[in-house]
Formats: C-alpha cells, structure tokens, sequence
C-alpha cells in the first residue's frame, strides 16, 4: 500500500485540480488502481467540482467513493475559506474526519492522490490549517507553480515553510498553461529549481505545457515525482 501523495499550490489559481487529475491519469495509465480526493470544497453542492474534473481528465465516471462522500468529506455552499464556509453552515471540520476518509480510500486503492485547498496557510477550522494537517500526517507533498507574476514569491515562501515544518516535499508541478514571456517562464522555473536545491529538497520539476489549439495535452511523464 503506497502512502498518500499530496497536491498543494502557492494559491488558490495555480492548478491543483488539473495536475491532480492529470497525474492521477498518469498512474492510472500505469496500471495503477488510483483515485483521487478534495480535502474540502466551497462553492459547490452536493457534488465536488474538483472531483469531477478529476474524473473527465481521468476518463471515468464518477466513481461509488465519490458518491459515498469519501472522496471530498466537506463540501460547502459558500465560496470562501473552508473555516468560514462551514461556520455559515453551522459547521466545524474535523480533521479526523477527513483522514479517516482518507484511510478507508487507500484500503480499496492502491495511490491515493490528496488534493489541498488553496495554499498551505488556508484555515479548515479555528485550530488547524492545510499546514498543520498536512505536517501532522507527513504525506509526500507535491507544490504546484506557474510562471505568472508574483509566482516566484509564493513558491520560495511556500518552499521555505515547508522546509521550517518539516513537509517531505516531492518536487514541483509547474503548470504553464497561462504562463507569460518564455523569458519569464524559463527564469522562474531556473528560481525554482535553485531554491528546491538550497532547500534541500528534491530537484523535481514537471512542466504542464501549454495547451495547443485542439486544447489536447501531451503525455507527460510524472515518474520523477512519484520516485523521488
């Protein structure tokens, strides 16, 4: 049984649903029994919108762990903090809740891939944070990035905290789909790959290229992420 694999990312628009889906369709290319999960998701009801589209890029249907509610165990109306969306519920998320979740996916899969909400600092609950619930489960933890402004401050930050915490940091997934300047793409991901250097983490990183005219995405080998 593989532990966990988890999807964070320097914000909230950086792609963590498509490299989820696009890494979980990887494995499952593989051979792989994968499946995927959504700590918490707002602005939704009943169904998680991340996990559908984990599903379209997977090519499957929404699957009975999606159903159940194990896939994504708090979905929320409201568009905000998973903390706040819940308190307007009446609500607190459990965190146990979650890993309990998690736990009962990886008895039935062989790869769970987990993907975070927003960035690291988002609150679940008054208490806990994505930070503090991914340090206390120390899963394999994988960053996604972009090449647009401001992206290299958010990922030496999240980079540096994570080193701080502890976090066992795969590598990164950076997402080029809406980048800018090739100037600006090549110079950011040479920034990124000296800071995992000097941070003492693996010097993985997984470009999601642009997308052609057809929208189609060339196979990308994400082997690197899960051997490292």
């Amino acid at each position: 049984m593989n532990k966990p694999i988890f999807i964070t990312a320097i914000d909230t628009d950086a792609g963590k649903t498509y490299a989820t889906g696009l890494l979980a369709k990887y494995l499952q290319d593989q051979g792989c029994n994968v499946i995927t999960q959504k700590l918490s998701q707002t602005g939704c009801k009943d169904t998680s919108e991340d996990i559908e589209m984990h599903r379209k890029l997977m090519g499957i249907p929404m699957q009975e762990a999606d159903r159940s509610g194990l896939t994504c165990p708090y979905i929320f109306d409201y568009p905000a903090s998973p903390e706040l969306s819940a308190s307007l519920e009446g609500k607190v998320i459990d965190p146990m809740t979650i890993k309990q979740a998690t736990d009962q996916l990886t008895e039935q899969y062989e790869q769970v891939i987990i993907e975070g909400v927003g960035g690291l600092y988002v609150p679940l609950n008054a208490e806990t944070t994505v930070l503090d619930y991914l340090q206390a489960q120390d899963y394999p933890t994988v960053l996604v990035s972009s090449a647009k402004l401001g992206s290299i401050n958010h990922s030496l930050m999240s980079l540096e905290i994570a080193k701080q915490r502890g976090l066992n940091i795969r590598g990164i997934i950076y997402n080029r789909i809406a980048d800018h300047t090739e100037l600006i793409a090549e110079d950011t991901r040479r920034v990124l790959l000296k800071y995992l250097k000097q941070f003492g983490f693996p010097e993985v990183l997984i470009e999601i290229p642009k997308v052609d005219e057809n929208g189609a995405i060339p196979a990308i080998d994400f082997s690197p992420l899960i051997q490292s």
